[in-house]
């Protein structure tokens, strides 16, 4: 029996214009799409009226199928004979989960083919024209995941400070244990960050302040997800701050 290709597919930070061709390609001809909540409204347009659109959405204490269905789910349609792309925000190998995907399909005999994409960081960064690597003031880079198990237990020391940036993903619910934790492994209570929100949409913004300030920025600005922060002194580079100073004079 013919299997189907399951096409593990990054849809970028947002924006439609920032999708790579085969991502767009991929879209526009594919019959069933398995989607997260991170995929823009905007880029699930670019899909063939006649395609199945499958929301799997993960939001903070619900899930809308648990990652062992969703694996499921993808190797069943292909093993029917079904091509399926699996679209993911960002790109599917950074926090995506498009790892264990991959190694269900591997499993089960399925072909898999991925498709990257711009990451969140990279995008939102760019986006609020911060270089999360500029040469007088980063050259270290690191990404870390903000909402898991055992946040508290985890050693984040020297992913921060001098010469380091770091980015979080998946922060926004935990902010006060972040800034708590960083500061307690010895990180400045003045050292700059930016918090953003709905990088690379019509309704993006750029947040900034100090370590110490995180948690009450947060709540004061009522920040939802997707939302990234970023620590380090690339924020407050004064390049950086007037990207955002002429986002917010756009918005």
């Amino acid at each position: 029996m013919h299997h189907g290709t399951i096409h593990l597919v990054g849809a970028g930070p947002g924006d439609p214009d920032l999708l790579t061709l085969r991502a767009a390609r991929l879209i526009a001809e594919a019959r069933t799409i398995v989607h997260d909540g991170l995929v823009d409204a905007a880029i699930l347009a670019l899909a063939s009226p006649d395609a199945r659109l499958i929301s799997v959405a993960k939001r903070r204490s619900h899930h809308t199928m648990p990652q062992d269905d969703i694996n499921a789910l993808l190797v069943a349609e292909a093993l029917a004979g079904r091509d399926v792309v699996r679209l993911k925000g960002g790109d599917p190998f950074v926090f995506g989960r498009g790892g264990e995907e991959l190694e269900a399909a591997r499993a089960a005999g399925v072909r898999c083919e991925v498709t990257p994409g711009i990451s969140a960081a990279t995008g939102a960064a760019a986006a609020a024209g911060i270089a999360l690597t500029h040469r007088d003031a980063a050259s270290v880079l690191t990404f870390v995941a903000g909402q898991c198990k055992g946040l508290s237990d985890q050693d984040w020391t020297g992913l921060a400070g001098k010469g380091r940036t770091l980015v979080i993903y998946m922060g926004v619910k935990t902010a006060a244990q972040i800034a708590e934790k960083l500061m307690a492994d010895g990180l400045a209570p003045d050292m700059p960050l930016a918090v953003i929100e709905n990088a690379c949409r019509p309704e993006m913004r750029v947040l900034r302040g100090p370590l110490a300030a995180l948690p009450d920025m947060v709540e004061r600005h009522a920040v939802i997800s997707p939302a990234l922060i970023v620590i380090g002194d690339v924020t407050a580079r004064e390049d950086s701050v007037l990207a955002t100073l002429a986002l917010e004079a756009a918005a």
